[in-house]
């Protein structure tokens, strides 16, 4: 059985990194989907791609696979360059200002 480990990205709506610290181990499907031709939904017969397995480091996830037999493939993540500007925020609100700030 083939799965894949990663660590989620952030969610495009929000700026935060919530629920991106752990990996998750995900199985890939083993059938295909299939369409019901009454109702038109779409139906497998694998359960295997509802279950997501959370671990707190790549490691542990690895160690996961290895000692259930599981042929994992791990996706490295692509780290966002920080944010930062100097003063930040409250520089806005600074009482030494030189400039007025305005809307």
């Amino acid at each position: 059985m083939r799965a894949r480990i990663y660590q989620p990205s952030r969610n495009a709506m929000t700026s935060g990194m919530a629920k991106t610290r752990k990996w998750v181990l995900e199985y890939a499907p083993a059938s295909t989907r299939e369409v019901d031709p009454l109702m038109g939904w779409t139906s497998s017969n694998d359960t295997q791609t509802q279950v997501r397995l959370k671990f707190d480091t790549k490691e542990e996830a690895l160690d996961y696979a290895k000692d259930n037999g599981i042929d994992a493939m791990v996706s490295e993540p692509h780290k966002r360059k920080a944010n930062v500007r100097a003063g930040g925020y409250g520089e806005n609100f600074a009482t030494g200002r030189r400039v007025p700030w305005t809307h």
